[in-house]
């Protein structure tokens, strides 16, 4: 992974590492929204979703377009993408050692039962 892919992943993932900004991106997966409509369930004001709606263009997981009068934001996918596909590669080899610890185990647990049955 060069450093512009890491920079990214930093960016991304210090975005995310906050609640609202979480739940931005959880609305947005449903849909594009204005500011005023992503505010609405917080207690904070539309400055304040501004900003955390800047940290999240800034990392590349949402964008803004301009619809009339409308500037709705959408979520980007494949930056999203980007974080998944770093996250499995290292689910993927977790999950290999938990299968060969499995083996393992189950190999123990055959040993014991034959000497068992032996007795």
């Amino acid at each position: 992974m060069n450093a512009d892919s890491e920079a990214r992943l930093d960016r991304a993932f210090q975005a995310l590492a906050d609640p609202v900004r979480r739940a931005i991106v959880a609305r947005l997966s449903t849909g594009p929204a204005t500011v005023n409509e992503l505010a609405e369930p917080f207690a904070i004001t539309t400055q304040a979703i501004s900003r955390h709606i800047h940290v999240l263009e800034e990392a590349g997981l949402v964008t803004r377009t301009r619809d009339a009068q409308r500037r709705p934001v959408h979520l980007e996918p494949s930056a999203l993408e980007e974080l998944t596909s770093w996250i499995d590669r290292y689910r993927l080899v977790h999950e290999q050692q938990y299968r060969s610890l499995d083996s393992v185990l189950a190999d123990l647990g055959d040993t014991v039962t034959h000497k068992e049955k032996k007795k």
